[in-house]
């Protein structure tokens, strides 16, 4: 079986509009929420968000494009291409600037960047929770606007094509130029995780890649806004610390958007092109509590947690740091505190623990790909971030909740990502040691 390392990333979140920006973010502890922007909320009881800050789609798509996608794609293709240049799978990104005006007439795979010639072998997978929700809610707006004026309003014919999950994967494949495997997954919170597991097996089993797997997300709309507010998933605080994983206090997650891309390689073929190596992927676990729609199970998380520990040769005590799904919601919260001490057993109260969440607030299938990019960072920098906001700890999450960012060396550590109707998809990453 080969090894499958990571060797770029790229993201856009609250926190920044690269993932070296947002990972300097992560490290000092701030928080990427904020009053929600986008539409009027006064009669709203959920007023915080995690929204991108000064992203600029025409760094890497043409006005026509970016009017013709939904943002979900914008965010995928934007990380894709700092993914690939962060590989060294494609030069000369400066002269995207150049191309903006060049984008009405030539594609991305114009002469005016070079492309590495495994690009065209590769594949894309890519998961997302909500898909084209945005551009659904403006159509729909159009259609009620229209009755109610009675003037006749039509609906744009890029709607279906820009609003399907498979269409980051599909435009993120178009724009680099690959032609290999290309699948979008929608697997609810867990999507972004469950495409970095998937891209990690198939590497595995024997397909060439390079893979760019991840997660998008631009859910900053009424819709989900109102619709995971009236399910009892969102805080009601209005106020930064609105996302508080663990704490005592505690009453739901904040919406945020973003997009996380990691670029899968055989060790072999990173090596041969003299790719920097983030680390190594050891361990997948997918699993499905097949017990509620909404409400988690402690014992199918920690099923996804054993499996993905099993298959990486790894035992509690060689894990050294937990990046926890960590939603802040009352249920969610106590149910992975209870799958980390079923999975780990006494070894669960010594291990560091954090929830990047605190700061980025959920970014739904993203959230998985950035955090999994956190722990790849957290092995290789020795340095674990904090889980801000918790003031009241809760008692029956009595785990090693990290609250300071500290020094630790980190060998091997693990990534949780849940999501409704039970499904579970556990990373085991490993610092790479050639």
């Amino acid at each position: 079986m080969r090894k499958v390392v990571v060797t770029g990333i790229g993201a856009v979140s609250s926190l920044g509009n690269s993932f070296h920006e947002s990972w300097t973010s992560v490290k000092k502890g701030l928080s990427g929420i904020a009053p929600l922007t986008r539409f009027d909320v006064p009669p709203m009881k959920w007023k915080m968000s995690g929204e991108l800050k000064g992203f600029d789609a025409g760094l890497y798509l043409s006005q026509k494009e970016i009017t013709h996608l939904d943002p979900f794609i914008h965010y995928a293709v934007a990380a894709s291409f700092m993914a690939a240049e962060d590989a060294g799978l494609i030069k000369d990104r400066n002269a995207l600037s150049v191309m903006r005006n060049e984008l009405e007439k030539k594609s991305l795979n114009s002469s005016l960047i070079t492309h590495h010639s495994s690009l065209a072998s590769g594949g894309v997978i890519i998961g997302s929770s909500r898909g084209g929700i945005t551009t659904i809610e403006r159509e729909l707006e159009k259609i009620y606007a229209s009755r109610i004026t009675h003037h006749a309003s039509r609906l744009s014919p890029y709607l279906m094509p820009s609003t399907s999950i498979n269409m980051a994967s599909s435009y993120v494949a178009q724009r680099l130029g690959i032609k290999g495997y290309c699948l979008g997954i929608s697997n609810a919170c867990s999507s972004g995780a469950n495409a970095i597991g998937e891209a990690y097996r198939l590497i595995k089993s024997g397909y060439d890649g390079p893979v760019f797997a991840g997660g998008t997300e631009a859910p900053i709309c009424r819709l989900c806004i109102e619709g995971y507010g009236v399910s009892g998933a969102l805080s009601k605080v209005d106020n930064a610390s609105a996302s508080r994983p663990f704490d005592k206090t505690r009453d739901g997650f904040v919406l945020s958007e973003g997009a996380c891309i990691l670029v899968l390689e055989d060790y072999e073929s990173a090596l041969k092109r003299g790719a920097k190596i983030y680390g190594e992927i050891i361990g997948y676990g997918n699993t499905t509590d097949a017990f509620h729609q909404t409400r988690p199970s402690a014992e199918g998380e920690a099923r996804a947690i054993m499996i993905a520990m099993e298959e990486g040769g790894v035992s509690p005590k060689d894990v050294d740091y937990i990046n926890a799904h960590g939603t802040s919601t009352p249920l969610g919260d106590k149910a992975e505190t209870e799958a980390i001490k079923l999975a780990l057993g006494k070894r669960a109260y010594k291990i560091p623990i954090s929830s990047v969440k605190s700061m980025t607030g959920h970014m739904l299938a993203a959230s998985g790909a950035f955090e999994a990019a956190v722990t790849l960072m957290t092995i290789r920098e020795g340095i674990v971030t904090p889980t801000i906001n918790l003031k009241t700890r809760d008692p029956e999450c009595d785990l090693n909740y990290i609250t300071e960012t500290m020094k630790s060396d980190i060998n091997t550590a693990i990534s949780n990502s849940f999501g409704f109707g039970g499904v579970n998809a556990v990373l085991v990453f490993k610092e790479f040691t050639g």
